[in-house]
């Protein structure tokens, strides 16, 4: 055993009723992890300030990743997905064409204008959407001047190759579509109405250009066709987009009462259930990857008295400042939580022991010198024990040492850190 910090030479517990506290403790604990399989909505996450991040709904897996670039991830993620939606529908539209193109019912000086149009739209847009500060808001800003341009490029093809009506017919749905969770459906209708007007338009010029019977025939009955399905499929789109925002909504309240039913009601950490789920998930991380893991047991020293003496009201904000002290001090992919009482667990993962050490230590000092805003007749300290996970022990062998080692560092005076090393005959049968 190891120690660290000042300790508190005040009364001290008496041994067999702190060993006996230890034994109770144990088992709560064993009885948590048996009780963890029957709760599959609970995964190990990033442990955050509330001032940074409203959703914390990620998997242990991505605790090593930092908020800020996560949330540079997703918009990246979603400029490209919007790009390969783009690009593969104007890839398709270009393909039919140079279908068109090969049976001679569009021209290649069409074709090309047609391509050269395309791409030079589409840089314009990309540079539109990168530079704007707020993604989510350029894509409900272009999505309708990019819908607007598509189909003012169909209307121009069909005009300049009016066999290549057909084309202009399939993807003027697609084109109106990719408005579907942006726009609204006024704006939907009166697309499509602009559509409509803009293809009587180019029947019109038509006629009046080329006085072909049977091209105005064809293009009268196309017309009538998308006249009587382009509003029903808008409405039909309208109809799947409040489902979409519906299954949004329903996504953020099930996210929402998932992070409540893990977190502590009060203090904002993570309650115990889902630390003892935490504990497990890192612990099978360091056994597939070898990586140090460390755990540490933090308890309030004489946290009765302050209830007794300053009122269960102080004790509350005591347990407010500690946890808040504690989360400000610890790495983003460490995660803190209460486990009971006046109790808490810090797991470090990929962590050696001498670093968590340094870790906890801090946390000692700055809890000791923090300035309380309540009235309190002494000061406030923690006893902190600290353990390293040996490979192969369970986690209530792991819990257990800890444990042992935040009781000893209750009865050795308090406000220090005990140390429980690691046992060296375990490791080097985990070699072997």
């Amino acid at each position: 055993m190891q120690r660290a910090g000042t300790p508190d030479v005040s009364t001290q517990p008496d041994a067999d009723s702190s060993t006996e506290a230890g034994f109770e403790f144990a088992e709560s604990t064993l009885t948590s992890i048996s009780q963890i399989s029957s709760f599959s909505g609970v995964a190990p996450a990033i442990e955050r300030h509330p001032a940074e991040s409203a959703d914390a709904a990620e998997a242990a897996e991505a605790a090593t990743t930092a908020p800020p670039r996560q949330r540079e991830k997703t918009r990246r993620a979603r400029l490209h997905r919007r790009l390969l939606i783009g690009g593969g529908f104007s890839g398709l539209y270009l393909f039919a064409l140079s279908a068109f193109s090969v049976i001679g019912a569009v021209d290649q000086a069409t074709l090309l204008w047609t391509f050269g149009t395309v791409v030079a739209a589409g840089l314009v847009f990309y540079f539109l959407y990168a530079r704007s500060k707020s993604r989510r808001q350029a894509e409900k800003r272009l999505t309708g001047p990019i819908a607007v341009c598509a189909l003012a490029v169909m209307l121009a093809v069909t005009y300049a190759a009016p066999d290549s009506r057909p084309v202009f017919s399939s993807f003027v749905f697609v084109a109106i579509a990719y408005g579907m969770y942006y726009l609204s459906r006024r704006a939907m209708l009166l697309l499509s109405a602009g559509t409509l007007a803009g293809f009587a338009a180019v029947i019109g010029l038509h006629h009046l250009q080329r006085h072909d019977a049977e091209l105005f025939r064809a293009e009268i009955l196309s017309l009538m066709v998308l006249g009587l399905t382009l509003p029903g499929f808008v409405l039909l789109a309208g109809r799947v987009r409040q489902l979409h925002s519906a299954l949004q909504k329903a996504g953020v309240k099930i996210r929402n009462i998932e992070e409540k039913a893990r977190r502590d009601p009060m203090l904002g950490c993570f309650n115990r259930r889902f630390m003892v789920a935490a504990l497990e998930q890192q612990k099978r991380v360091a056994d597939e990857n070898g990586a140090p893991l460390c755990l540490a047991v933090i308890d309030l020293d004489h946290f009765k008295r302050i209830n007794d003496d300053a009122g269960h009201l102080a004790g509350d904000e005591v347990l407010r400042c500690f946890a808040d002290v504690a989360r400000d001090n610890i790495r983003q992919f460490d995660v803190f939580g209460r486990y009971g009482g006046e109790e808490f667990m810090l797991i470090l993962p990929h962590t050696p022991l001498l670093a968590a050490l340094n870790t906890v230590e801090r946390i000692r000092e700055k809890v000791e010198s923090h300035c309380w805003k309540i009235d309190l007749n002494g000061p406030v300290t923690v006893s902190i024990g600290l353990t390293q996970y040996n490979a192969g022990e369970s986690v209530l062998d792991l819990f257990s040492r800890t444990d042992t080692a935040m009781y000893l560092a209750k009865r050795g005076g308090r406000n220090q850190v005990v140390v429980e090393e690691p046992h060296t005959e375990l490791w080097q049968n985990s070699i072997h």
